[in-house]
């Protein structure tokens, strides 16, 4: 908020009043973004129940501490959303929602949610990092065959944002996952194998690629600029009732990447073989590294040369849905997390303080919400 002196408020409110047939209100307060979800809010993606299409957004308002659910179906209905809301992120004055099972990436005003456009010729969409304001990359999933429960080597979409449309394709590895931008490169976690693609964003042209666990799930950037990333291991699974087989599973990890030489330089490896580690978000200062492992939410200090030892938020033995989504907030430090009962309910956020891991509160939210869009 902008300091305002009692001599500038005088003439302000004097300008105000001379003002008011040109003009609703005079509000100093009112000098950033306009519309509903433009400020001091969260925005959150709810996946929606695969071929149902009932994915959403809800909108959490610091101002009135409530929160409101279909929000975008209030802005744009009979407009939907579409089938599975894999990945939300803001760039500017845009909001894109990546809608997997759809094939397609939704733009919207990011402080209305009014639709405006959309970017198609896309597969399976998975998540998207935005260069700037011209350019962004989308991962896909290819090639799924069902009698072997295999993938073809996945692609990276290159987009162009002034016209929503693919103007080139890279093939990466399987499933690719996440995606980073950083030093002027992009690097993508593939899934199912166990490398990370590393693209000049400049040519979009592949450097290398780096090898690291099986599974690179997530991935984030601390404060000494070291890219992370989560590996889930191998998942082996018991044919009787696919529950994860901890016996034959190999261990998930956490590789530290230095993202100039492309090398990496520390792999912390987890004892226990399932499930597997994932969510990774680094705090707002990036000195701190956020995860879930076995349905608990972990810290890490970015310079610890060992694995935490103990969690910071513990809800009890390991269920199969569990934390579905997590983020920090940077104005507050609150963690944020999804809470996903099962992919046919609606789900929860449970804030919790980042220090002792306490739970402050909580709120329903639509099907298996999995990601924050912080507005501040």
């Amino acid at each position: 908020m902008k300091k305002i002196t009692r001599f500038r408020s005088y003439f302000l409110s004097a300008a105000c009043a001379f003002a008011a047939v040109a003009f609703s209100s005079c509000d100093s307060d009112n000098d950033g973004p306009a519309g509903e979800y433009a400020r001091n809010g969260v925005l959150i993606s709810n996946e929606g129940a695969m071929t149902k299409s009932n994915a959403s957004v809800s909108f959490y308002s610091h101002d009135s501490k409530s929160v409101e659910n279909e929000s975008f179906k209030k802005v744009n209905a009979p407009l939907v959303l579409g089938d599975v809301l894999q990945h939300m992120t803001k760039q500017g004055e845009k909001l894109y929602l990546v809608m997997n099972n759809s094939g397609k990436v939704l733009v919207a005003n990011a402080h209305t949610l009014k639709a405006e456009g959309e970017i198609a010729g896309l597969e399976a969409p998975r998540y998207i990092a935005v260069l700037d304001d011209n350019k962004a990359y989308v991962t896909e999933w290819l090639g799924y065959d069902p009698a072997t429960f295999a993938y073809d080597n996945g692609r990276v979409a290159v987009v162009d944002l002034k016209t929503n449309t693919v103007t080139k394709t890279i093939t990466v590895g399987v499933q690719p996952e996440e995606l980073l931008i950083t030093a002027g490169k992009l690097f993508v976690a593939n899934s199912g194998g166990r490398s990370v693609t590393v693209i000049n964003t400049n040519t979009d042209a592949i450097e290398t690629t780096i090898t690291v666990n099986d599974g690179p799930n997530s991935l984030a950037l601390d404060r000494n600029n070291m890219l992370w990333v989560s590996s889930t291991g191998v998942k082996v699974y018991d044919p009787t009732d696919w529950s994860v087989s901890e016996e034959n599973s190999t261990p998930g990890s956490l590789a530290k990447v230095n993202p100039i030489s492309n090398t990496v330089m520390t792999t912390l490896t987890f004892s226990q073989h399932a499930p597997s580690p994932g969510r990774l978000t680094s705090a707002p200062n990036g000195d701190k590294l956020y995860y879930v492992f076995n349905n608990k939410v972990w810290v890490q200090d970015v310079n610890a040369v060992a694995l935490a030892t103990k969690p910071l938020i513990d809800r009890g033995t390991y269920v199969a849905y569990g934390f579905n989504g997590l983020g920090i907030e940077p104005a507050s430090g609150l963690i944020y997390a999804g809470k996903a009962s099962d992919y046919t309910s609606n789900g929860w956020v449970v804030r919790y303080n980042s220090q002792s891991g306490a739970a402050i509160d909580s709120f329903r939210v639509g099907i298996a919400p999995n990601g924050f869009v912080f507005q501040q």
